[in-house]
């Protein structure tokens, strides 16, 4: 089984969950609970991480964290492992904490998926049920979301809530947190599941937008380093960055696709490179090249691969000299 995906690069924004092993509880107690928030708070000091949410459950954990420098994946390994080391210490036990591999999401800046992110970490103890109708928000301790009503000073200096609150179009000051927990109270009866589908199933979080410019980084940039399986569509999007730069180089628009000989030499040769670079199926290839059904291109770039066929030399009296043969062997 390939190794599920991870994006790094500076500035990201993502939403990471990891769970117990074998679904076993990663805290057993309020010692536990205050030893994993004091180590995500020295990860982040050590990775520079931002926290925009977190929430700790017994059996998972959520945050929603910024790396502005691209660290996310050295930064998780030392937070699990040093909490695995601690844990163990402390109840005598050896082995894993945590089962599989964790989930980082890239999160999109923009728009309300930061948000929308934020709020699915800070109502989880509410769908947990660890949190009655009766009972205020803020009534579980072990998330972020008590600190969000609380001034600067009794914050954690490694957690930001300028995002989440200006995203929701308010200020970190007293009428903007009473306003911010009026919010979060009212969204305790609104169904997300819309809006938080992707957060549980997909590759990323955002808009189409965000998607195909992740992919296009991943095929043209520098700047982004990829860990395990390829995303839905990197193909794709890996294809069309090689059919934009073959354009280019044959002095081509997309309409000069339509026209002309459907497995013209400039096609063949934009299809081996389709196929070689992008690993694009023949069927893809020959729609977007409008070279005709698949079986079409794969013959013609089998009869380019073989080169012309050498002309059979032809005698006097219009025989061929094969004629010649067959004659001498009658």
């Amino acid at each position: 089984m390939s190794r599920s995906l991870r994006l790094e690069y500076a500035g990201a924004c993502y939403h990471i969950t990891a769970r117990g092993d074998r679904s076993e509880a990663i805290v057993r107690d309020e010692e536990d609970r205050q030893r994993f928030v004091t180590t995500l708070g020295e990860a982040c000091a050590k990775a520079g991480w931002q926290v925009h949410a977190y929430g700790l459950l017994a059996g998972h954990f959520h945050l929603v964290i910024e790396t502005p420098q691209p660290v996310m994946v050295v930064g998780m390994k030392w937070l699990l492992a040093t909490y695995t080391t601690r844990f163990n210490r402390r109840h005598r036990l050896t082995g894993h904490v945590f089962g599989g591999r964790y989930r980082a999401l890239p999160i999109a800046r923009e728009g309300d998926y930061l948000r929308w992110a934020g709020e699915h970490v800070h109502l989880n103890p509410v769908r947990a049920g660890l949190v009655r109708e009766d009972q205020p928000l803020e009534t579980f301790p072990w998330s972020s979301y008590p600190d969000y009503l609380r001034p600067p000073p009794e914050r954690p200096g490694w957690l930001r809530v300028d995002r989440l609150l200006a995203a929701a179009g308010l200020e970190d000051d007293p009428r903007g947190r009473r306003e911010f927990a009026r919010t979060m109270e009212a969204q305790r009866a609104v169904s997300r599941t819309d809006e938080w589908a992707d957060l549980r199933q997909g590759w990323c979080y955002g808009d189409e937008r965000f998607r195909l410019d992740l992919l296009d980084r991943l095929t043209s940039a520098n700047d982004i380093v990829r860990y395990g399986a390829k995303p839905p569509h990197f193909a794709v999007s890996q294809g069309e960055r090689i059919l934009r730069e073959e354009l280019d180089r044959l002095g081509w628009t997309e309409a000069s696709l339509t026209s002309g000989d459907r497995t013209s030499v400039g096609k063949l040769a934009v299809a081996r490179r389709l196929q070689r670079e992008a690993g694009l199926s023949l069927r893809w290839i020959a729609r977007r090249l409008s070279a005709g059904s698949a079986n079409t291109l794969q013959r013609a770039l089998r009869k380019a691969e073989a080169g012309p066929t050498p002309p059979r030399a032809v005698r006097a009296g219009g025989r061929r000299e094969s004629d010649e043969f067959s004659v001498a062997w009658d």
